[in-house]
């Protein structure tokens, strides 16, 4: 190889021909040096004595300069790889850079990270081996501590219009506000979370972290309930800078009817089974089977007479089908032989049917999960 005019300004070598440095070779002073001086004082990993994480004990959230990061790691050991990767440089002049680590777990709070790395520099494979130890502590992210601390800002409460809730709407509330905050928190919010459910004989109070997650689950409340709601601000504080903090309460009001009530429109037509409030309220006739909707302007509370609810409803027996429109059974309270509507939910060969008593009368009911023909059926065969 030819040599140039050119020396180390170290030791004075000479150094091989100068050419412009390819990608990932030394640059800059460092070039000037020939290979023994360069390598004198190399360090292919630059890595620090020590590494300090906080834990938040609550979530599991990590500590990184001024805010707290979900990390979704499996345990503390997941979190320290974590950590040291994001702490270790490799000097800028080597290529096809190749690295794996080894934890070894000395305690509960503490991790030692045997970390190898090889690179290419200057033409020459190069190796390291360092070892950092990781000290795991554990604190509060602010999340966790404004839920301890019991902090809320929007509440939505849920009610129904002249009546209770059913357990089952109270459970169907419950479980949308739980399933979209848990969405929110998936999408890596990290400010939503229920502070508290409180159950009242009325219906239940959520508490919420914020009034923007409150009015969106009072929304998909009343989208899938039906009803409607209103919002109620309170000013509590003022923040840092003067403006005005409210604390929202936003009270949902589910319709008159519940899904499963029976109701009588008197129209002539006969009692109604519940079967949607969303809306328009919609369910079907007892007497018929038939379809029944509420006219537009009455919405999800017509003017009807409460009877009952499918709850109410027995096991009685099928005692003759006298013909398409009526069916004998058995009265579930008085056990007399009582001639009924035969509608079209009942089936031609059914020996027992639901039915409850009603000042006297008998209504018959569709199981639940029946979905009864909108159009009268032939039962003459």
């Amino acid at each position: 190889m030819s040599e140039s005019r050119e020396f180390c300004p170290r030791c004075g070598d000479p150094v091989p021909e100068r050419r412009d440095p390819l990608p990932g070779e030394p640059r800059g002073r460092d070039a000037l040096l020939c290979d023994d001086c360069y390598f004198e004082d190399f360090e292919l990993v630059d890595a620090p004595d020590r590494i300090e994480v906080l834990v938040c004990s609550g979530c599991g959230a990590v500590r990184r300069g001024e805010s707290w990061r979900d990390v979704g790691a499996r345990d503390y050991t997941d979190i320290a790889v974590d950590e040291v990767a994001e702490a270790l440089g490799v000097h800028v002049d080597a290529a096809d850079v190749e690295w794996g680590v080894e934890p070894e777990q000395v305690d509960e709070n503490t991790v030692r990270m045997h970390c190898r790395f090889s690179g290419v520099v200057r033409g020459t494979l190069r190796s390291a081996e360092v070892t950092v130890p990781v000290k795991i502590s554990r604190g509060t992210c602010d999340r966790c501590g404004r839920i301890a601390g019991g902090y809320y800002a929007g509440i939505v409460q849920v009610r129904a219009d002249e009546r209770d809730l059913t357990l089952a709407e109270r459970a169907e509330a419950l479980e949308i506000a739980e399933r979209y905050v848990a969405e929110q928190e998936a999408n890596g919010d990290r400010e939503a979370f229920v502070t508290e459910v409180k159950e009242t004989d009325d219906g239940p109070d959520v508490k919420l972290s914020s009034n923007r997650l409150a009015q969106n689950v009072a929304t998909r409340i009343t989208e899938s309930l039906g009803g409607s709601f209103e919002s109620y601000p309170t000013l509590v504080t003022e923040d840092s800078d003067g403006n005005e903090v409210y604390r929202v309460t936003f009270a949902v009001r589910l319709p008159k009817y519940a899904e499963g009530e029976v109701i009588d429109p008197q129209d002539g037509d006969g009692p109604v089974l519940v079967t949607r409030v969303s809306g328009r309220l919609q369910g079907v006739r007892l007497a018929s089977g038939d379809e029944y909707t509420s006219a537009f302007a009455d919405a999800e509370a017509p003017d009807a007479t409460r009877l009952g609810t499918r709850d109410d409803a027995t096991e009685t027996t099928v005692v003759t089908v006298e013909d398409e429109n009526a069916i004998q059974v058995l009265d579930p309270v008085t056990y007399e032989a009582k001639t009924v509507p035969n509608p079209a939910f009942i089936g031609d060969d059914a020996d027992e049917v639901l039915a409850f008593e009603h000042e006297g009368e008998v209504h018959l009911v569709p199981r639940e999960g029946d979905v009864p023909s909108v159009t009268r059926r032939s039962k003459s065969n």
